[in-house]
């Protein structure tokens, strides 16, 4: 025999003592045991447990050993502490317990729709940034984009020909949507969005125009003797002073003809901008001509159903249509510079600042007291709407 033999044998029959065997508990995780490459949790529950649990607990964890040791500690955490009082015992959901612990998606299109699907917000926005972001810096773990991603994607839009704000509108969407992953994934780390600065920011901001009061007369009366629904979609949106979106996706039951008032409201094809947006306006003049109009060539549920697909508001196609046609007629001007007009109208009548915002669905920024109480009643609105009225 060779030197050093025996030390070889006392060291092959000590692994072979210690190493665990199919069905045995493994050592190093507590009350775990691994069975055909798997690991369970296997806990003998206490006496005063057992009418709530039974008298053991066994539940399948995962293949890797890590994953399980960190399960069966987080389980073993919560079991103690639900048995720890006698007294006060409630039963927990162990399979529930497992399933909340087991690592979430981290792509940033899992994290967006994640995102998207708790804020109540237009989605179209977001969803443009991230298409257009994907599509160069690729879908990839949140915590792997970087700053160079991030100007690279500034230099694109640019580079598009996007304005300032819009690509600062780009920004804040694509930010808001890592800051929720990084809370929600608990990472430490820095947004690559956080302070990004647009070359010239600003310094393309042009002003928008506006329709003269002979120019918004000429326009309806127009509409109301063509035959185009769209064509109607400017009265409505001049008179009411509401976004396009918001009239395109009226349903029937949003229309009371007989009060002449319309209830904008979010519905399964298209939501609202924000909270303030939800409102009712009165009908009044050309807007009430023009919806009777348009009513008499809807179908049985929405005002304009040709832009309602697949349960989908398609408002921006209504938008191209409107302004194709207002732009040749009035000089470049828009279906939105109708609502800038709008504004102006009523700031001519002397309109408080809160009962502007309260008609036009914007978010107030005046001061803290604006959000206080019930907001101006539908007759004083629709006071003030025929006041300022074509």
């Amino acid at each position: 025999v060779r030197v050093g033999a025996p030390l070889f044998y006392d060291t092959l029959l000590k692994f072979l003592r210690d190493k665990p065997s199919r069905g045995t508990v493994v050592s190093h995780i507590q009350y775990t045991l691994c069975r055909s490459g798997r690991y369970y949790y296997n806990r003998r529950v206490p006496k005063h447990a057992v009418q709530s649990y039974g008298s053991f607990i066994r539940l399948a964890l995962s293949k890797d050993p890590v994953e399980a040791a960190a399960y069966a500690k987080r389980l073993g955490y919560v079991l103690e502490g639900a048995w720890s009082n006698p007294l006060t015992l409630q039963p927990v959901d162990v399979a529930g317990i497992i399933e909340s612990f087991k690592p979430r998606s981290s792509l940033l299109s899992e994290m967006s729709e994640e995102y998207l699907a708790l804020r109540q917000i237009d989605q179209t926005p977001p969803r443009v940034a991230l298409r257009t972001f994907i599509s160069i810096a690729g879908d990839r773990h949140v915590r792997d984009y970087t700053r160079e991603d991030a100007k690279l994607f500034v230099d694109h839009l640019a580079l598009k020909g996007n304005k300032t704000a819009t690509i600062r509108r780009r920004i804040n969407s694509l930010s808001a949507i890592l800051n929720y992953a990084y809370s929600e994934l608990d990472l430490d780390k820095r947004n690559p969005f956080t302070r990004l600065f647009i070359r010239n920011e600003g310094h393309d901001v042009s002003k928008r125009g506006t329709f003269s009061k002979q120019q918004l007369k000429q326009g309806y009366d127009r509409a109301l003797n063509s035959k185009s629904t769209v064509k109607l979609l400017m009265p409505l949106l001049g008179e009411t002073g509401c976004r396009l979106a918001e009239i395109v996706g009226l349903r029937l039951e949003d229309i009371d003809l007989e009060n002449g008032l319309i209830h904008i409201r979010p519905n399964s094809a298209r939501r609202l901008k924000n909270k303030t947006s939800e409102r009712v306006l009165p009908l009044v003049g050309y807007a009430r001509a023009a919806m009777e109009k348009a009513m008499s060539q809807a179908d049985n549920e929405w005002l304009f159903p040709q832009y309602i697909k697949a349960g989908h508001c398609y408002a921006t196609h209504a938008s191209n249509a409107l302004n194709n046609w207002l732009k040749k007629e009035f000089d470049g001007l828009t279906a939105h510079s109708l609502r800038h007009t709008f504004r102006d109208r009523l700031r001519a009548v002397e309109c408080p600042l809160e009962l502007i915002d309260q008609i036009g669905g914007w978010r107030s920024v005046s001061s803290i007291g604006a959000g206080y109480g019930k907001g101006y009643t539908i007759d004083a609105v629709k006071q003030l709407m025929h006041r300022c009225q074509i």
